[in-house]
């Protein structure tokens, strides 16, 4: 029998979030130790719980959630999504131009699908989340990593971006809040990656899945909001925000000079009716759940859970000679960095399964964001703050004495 293969798209996919050390940690659980995973930004798997603004609109909505919905969404949803960004100060958002989709992953894919061809290039930041750089790759395009430059707190590094312009660019991804980082963009960043894009003729994709996840008194820009004259696409969604991973429930809007990209919307709305409809419970919750911004906002605050949890970390890696940091903004995660020359660190992968042994701590080493130096891991700061704190003092008691052979 022939050995079945997987496709050449395939090759450079990779997902280490969930990769070999993940499986490794779920051995070890099988085996009745208890692991702590900092790998995933998943709240309700640490106590956290869903507003019960979510809760009534669930069981109201059961009845209605049971047939196929519109392709792009239910209608309910799209105003509440079209009047939640308008607010935001996004002009001329058309409901016809927003899908609902079964979480960001998917309309991530949509739009990179639909709009990227074989050889394509598509300019991403570094670190990146890695759904984005898979997305290119299985729409045969090339992901070409800009630099996020840690010195100057995580922002994107412009001349950089500039440098890696070529004729085979189509777009430009900015993620913002940014994950792995944390890092919000100040408006002088959005408005020279605008125009950038208005130079080269480039379509901008911004993922702001944590717009609403904000401490420190920052505030996020909508990138479609600064340039409201070039094609954005903006992706969004209740995940973190409101505590609902599971339901799968995000969102895309495109936004400026719509009548010049029919083509592709016109390919969104072909991959939308080939999946029929979006999760329609999910659907008929986000007009709720974008009226509440309150139990959000009390996450982030001090006093509030997240905001404290960062604190937390923060205070553990300070005791620590090996690990150093740029404070998060926003988001739950932080991209710590280890001091690699005095642990002879040449694999970050050989240091996350190293501390899952010893440690039973499941971290994600920066390589799976594509990081291109063996010093960098992400943790998610989920945990309550004395199990957070405790994780990551065992962490720099790790390091103290350890070294790669």
């Amino acid at each position: 029998m022939n050995i079945i293969k997987k496709s050449d798209k395939m090759t450079l996919v990779h997902s280490d979030i969930r990769g070999t050390i993940f499986q490794e940690a779920l051995k070890m659980e099988r085996e009745g130790e208890k692991v702590l995973k900092l790998n995933t930004g998943n709240p309700g798997k640490f106590g956290f719980e869903m507003p019960e603004s979510i809760k009534s609109a669930l069981l109201e909505n059961l009845e209605n959630a049971v047939p196929y919905c519109d392709l792009r969404g239910t209608k309910e949803a799209r105003r509440a999504i079209k009047e939640y960004h308008e607010a935001q100060g996004v002009p001329f958002v058309d409901e016809d131009n927003i899908f609902v989709g079964n979480g960001v992953s998917e309309v991530v894919s949509m739009a990179t699908t639909a709009y990227l061809n074989f050889g394509d290039e598509i300019l991403v930041p570094c670190p990146c989340y890695s759904l984005w750089a898979n997305c290119a790759y299985i729409a045969g395009a090339k992901p070409v990593y800009y630099v996020c430059d840690e010195k100057a707190n995580w922002y994107p590094d412009i001349e950089d971006i500039k440098k890696k312009i070529t004729s085979k660019t189509k777009a430009i991804l900015i993620i913002n809040p940014n994950n792995p980082t944390g890092a919000v963009y100040p408006v002088e960043i959005l408005e020279e990656i605008a125009n950038i894009a208005r130079e080269h003729n480039l379509v901008i994709f911004s993922d702001e899945i944590y717009d609403r996840l904000i401490m420190d008194g920052k505030v996020h820009t909508p990138m479609a909001k600064v340039a409201p004259d070039v094609i954005v696409v903006t992706m969004n969604g209740l995940s973190k925000s409101h505590v609902i991973c599971g339901m799968r429930c995000g969102w895309m809007i495109i936004t400026g000079p719509t009548e010049n990209a029919s083509e592709f919307i016109e390919g969104i709305v072909a991959l939308a009716s080939m999946r029929l409809c979006s999760n329609a419970l999910a659907q008929f919750v986000i007009p709720a759940a974008l009226k509440d911004s309150e139990s959000t906002k009390a996450m982030m605050v001090p006093g509030g859970r997240l905001f404290e949890q960062r604190e937390a970390a923060c205070r553990a890696m300070d005791k620590s000679d090996d690990l150093s940091y740029v404070k998060n903004s926003a988001a739950f995660y932080m991209f710590p960095k280890i001091d690699v020359k005095k642990h002879n660190i040449t694999s970050d992968k050989q240091f996350a399964m190293d501390l899952l042994k010893a440690k039973k701590i499941l971290i994600v080493a920066g390589s799976g964001f594509d990081y291109p130096t063996p010093d960098h891991f992400r943790i998610v700061m989920l945990p309550e703050p004395d199990e957070l704190y405790n994780a990551l003092i065992e962490i720099g008691d790790f390091l103290d004495g350890y070294k790669q052979k």
